[in-house]
């Protein structure tokens, strides 16, 4: 019997609707959840849009000025240091008739200035005609533009405060802009810009026929916004995700603005250089960097030359390619000429100019590192770091650039000559100079390389300052006229100290020598130490405490008697700070380096206003002032005169430190205090003293620089008194050494007479036309 097999059972066959269908389905599905996620992508690209077009668009780095520089009938300034501050400013050597030029001939020059916005009101365009003889403006006259008898140059830009991104630029507005940029901008870039919303399928597909056939790309289809959109928020990766986030931002882009804001925004983001590590962002900072002029006075040739780097600023760069950017400047013109932007005489006429760039860049980074550091800190007391780094603040400072350079050329040049092998490659230097009546600092140097932005030694270098804390122990002293005259006998003599721990301390003079009875005013001309410590001790080391903090002193200071010698640890700042106290007879005035600061706008924030606060007694200082120059005619400042003219009086005093380990000296004139310091960051031996080692850099400093003599006010209660320190008063017969000696009124010596007869010495002729 055959087995009977079942029927297979078969399987239905699926309808073709049901297929489609089921595709339909998923593909609705999946167009719904891709327009869910476009729709919340745009979400998030708007919101990234918005909040950066409408929060901080940029931050600009806050620009710090050196002081401006006035010129008026006998305004102190050489030919030299004119041209400096000129070239410095970003004014270029010409004809003298376009703005940002001048012209020399002989000792006359035309300048033409550019006028600038001050804080107290604008300064405008001017055209001037200045005769200089010496280091004096003869004669002076404005040719053109409203008369004035006093006018500032523009300012020069000495450093900014940029953000971590380091980049820099200056904001401009749109009816700012020459119309040839923009037009000329539009011709090249996007000639659709105005009808466009934000992308333009033609000109993306023009570009990409015309890089097929090309084998490369040699054409872009990107319009400005998409430009702005890459340039302001995304990376510069070349991959497809960037592309569709770039033209999903740009309409919404413009969506939400119009097309003048976007071009104007545009205008200021679209990067054109580097300098150093700086980027240059803008046609408004390009015009400076590139030019040295401001947007509105570029020519037509200039303006296409930075139209034609918007394509490639490194490939155009003109300082680096001057060929390659000329043709590409030409190309553009010839751009500019097809769309109606300007004539093809035009045209013609400016594809045969030069480059017209500046010598050099106008906008570098911080040309003084040292002196904006310290601006830095002094800024710190009352802003905050970010809103300095992007509020684009105007920091106008006191520093005076010829001033500086003297400084920087006193010590790289004099550092070399003061020791030789490993000694003097180990040598270092700080200077700090400032405005003798207003504390206003002129310059800093923070080391031998000035433009090294490290270690600030004029700063952060705090070292012992040896008998640079002299004058002060004898202020005190002398603050007490019933006990201490500049002719009280004073003994110069070995003596020894015994603590209650059993320690001994034994100071010496510098040398060794011991002299006996000497006055004091000797004591402190020739900077001996002994008689210094026996009235440091006399009257109590509280005593010179209390004075040094008066004269702005706020680190602690030792009770040890070693302090009497020095033994206390300042930066060259802070000596600068004492000192300013004794040049002003007692008045102490802050050091500042800041005069004003205004927003972008021009608008005052802070104003930093001369402070006065007396802290001595002027007739007392006046006493240690008068011994203070004679250190220069007769003690330990006397090499001086090997540099300077025996006519300009001065005031001053030497500092020492052990083996040499630091080398002080701080003086002043009528109108500038200075410190210099030298010595190595190892605090190694240099065998050099305040004679040798600081005082030769101080004095190459104020070689430099054109100035009055120090010509010290008599105060009410100070009487002068032919004397003889050696008689402590005249009889008559005893004038040989007799010189014009400053008592406060009441400490004079009893007897006391005329002297007519010759008076030998060259101090004593001195002092007499000093001070009668």
């Amino acid at each position: 019997m055959s087995k009977k097999t079942s029927p297979r059972k078969k399987t239905p066959k699926s309808h073709p609707r049901r297929k489609r269908s089921g595709l339909w389905r998923f593909l609705f599905r999946a167009s719904a959840l891709g327009l869910v996620l476009l729709a919340g992508w745009m979400v998030y690209l708007d919101a990234v849009v918005t909040s950066r077009f409408e929060g901080r668009r940029f931050e600009v780095p806050s620009r710090v000025y050196a002081r401006p520089l006035e010129l008026y009938d006998g305004a102190g300034v050489s030919a030299a240091a004119l041209i400096r501050e000129l070239e410095l400013a970003g004014y270029r050597a010409g004809d003298g008739r376009r703005p940002g030029s001048w012209q020399r001939n002989g000792s006359r020059f035309v300048i033409s200035t550019r006028g600038f916005s001050f804080p107290d009101g604008d300064e405008p365009r001017r055209r001037l005609s200045l005769l200089i003889q010496g280091d004096r403006v003869a004669s002076f006259r404005v040719i053109e533009g409203p008369q004035s008898p006093i006018v500032r140059l523009e300012p020069a830009q000495i450093g900014g405060i940029y953000p971590a991104h380091r980049e820099d630029r200056i904001l401009v507005e749109l009816e700012q802009v020459p119309p040839a940029l923009v037009g000329g901008l539009m011709a090249v870039e996007d000639r659709q810009f105005y009808e466009h919303f934000g992308v333009a399928p033609l000109s993306i597909a023009r570009a990409m026929i015309a890089n097929i056939k090309a084998g490369r790309i040699v054409q872009g289809g990107s319009t400005l916004t998409q430009q702005l959109v890459k340039n302001f928020f995304l990376s510069r990766d070349q991959t497809l995700v960037r592309k569709g986030n770039e033209a999903l931002m740009s309409v919404l882009l413009e969506l939400h603005y119009d097309k003048d804001d976007i071009l104007e925004t545009y205008l200021n983001e679209v990067y054109l250089g580097q300098a150093g590590t700086r980027g240059i962002h803008g046609v408004g900072l390009a015009s400076q960097f590139f030019f040295g002029d401001s947007l509105r006075d570029l020519e037509v040739h200039q303006i296409a030359l930075l139209i034609g780097m918007v394509k490639g600023p490194s490939y155009y760069n003109p300082r680096r390619h001057p060929e390659r950017a000329k043709a590409r400047r030409n190309l553009v013109l010839g751009e500019m000429a097809e769309a109606g932007v300007i004539s093809g005489q035009e045209a013609k006429e400016a594809s045969t100019r030069p480059l017209g760039l500046s010598a050099k860049p106008s906008y570098t980074d911080n040309r003084y590192p040292a002196y904006i550091d310290l601006v830095r800190r002094h800024l710190a007391r009352d802003y905050r770091e970010e809103d300095l780094q992007s509020e684009g603040l105007r920091i106008f400072t006191t520093l005076n650039p010829e001033v500086q350079q003297a400084a920087e050329h006193a010590a790289s040049d004099t550092l070399p000559r003061l020791a030789s092998g490993k000694v003097a490659d180990a040598l270092e230097a700080a200077l700090v100079v400032t405005a003798k009546d207003t504390g206003e600092v002129l310059a800093l140097v923070g080391g031998k390389d000035p433009r090294f932005a490290g270690f600030n030694r004029a700063v952060d270098a705090r070292r012992p300052i040896g008998s640079l804390v002299k004058p002060f122990i004898y202020l005190a002293a002398l603050s007490e006229p019933e006990r201490y005259t500049l002719i009280s006998p004073v003994q110069d003599k070995a003596f020894t100290l015994e603590f209650d721990d059993g320690r001994r301390w034994q100071p010496k003079n510098y040398g060794g020598r011991e002299r006996g009875p000497v006055p004091l005013h000797e004591a402190l001309s020739r900077s001996y130490n002994l008689p210094t410590v026996r009235i440091g001790l006399d009257i109590g080391i509280p005593a010179v405490q209390d004075t040094l903090r008066a004269f702005g002193v706020t680190t602690p200071i030792s009770d040890y008697p070693s302090m009497l010698l020095g033994a206390l640890s300042l930066s060259p700042v802070d000596v600068a700070q004492l000192y300013q106290g004794l040049a002003t007879s007692g008045f102490n005035t802050p050091l500042r380096t800041i005069r004003e600061v205004t927003d972008a706008g021009n608008e005052p924030l802070s104003r930093y206003s001369l402070k006065v606060d007396q802290v001595a007694d002027p007739a007392a200082v006046h006493l240690v002032q008068y011994a203070m120059q004679e250190t220069m005619q007769e003690g330990t400042g006397r090499s001086a005169y090997s540099r300077l003219p025996d006519s300009l009086t001065l005031a001053g005093k030497t500092g020492t430190t052990d083996d040499g380990r630091d080398s002080w000296f701080a003086g002043f004139s009528g109108d500038l205090v200075a410190v210099a310091w030298v010595g190595r960051d190892d605090n190694g031996p240099t065998a050099l003293t305040g004679a040798s080692g600081a005082l030769p850099v101080w004095s190459a400093l104020m070689a430099q620089i054109p100035q009055h003599g120090f010509s010290p006010v008599m105060p009410d209660g100070v009487q002068y008194h032919w004397v003889n320190p050696e008689a402590q008063a005249l009889t008559g017969e005893n004038c040989d050494n007799a010189r014009l000696v400053p008592f406060i009124a009441g400490s004079e010596p009893e007897q006391h007479t005329g002297c007519n007869g010759s008076l030998g010495r060259q101090i004593r002729g001195w002092f007499e036309g000093l001070f009668q």
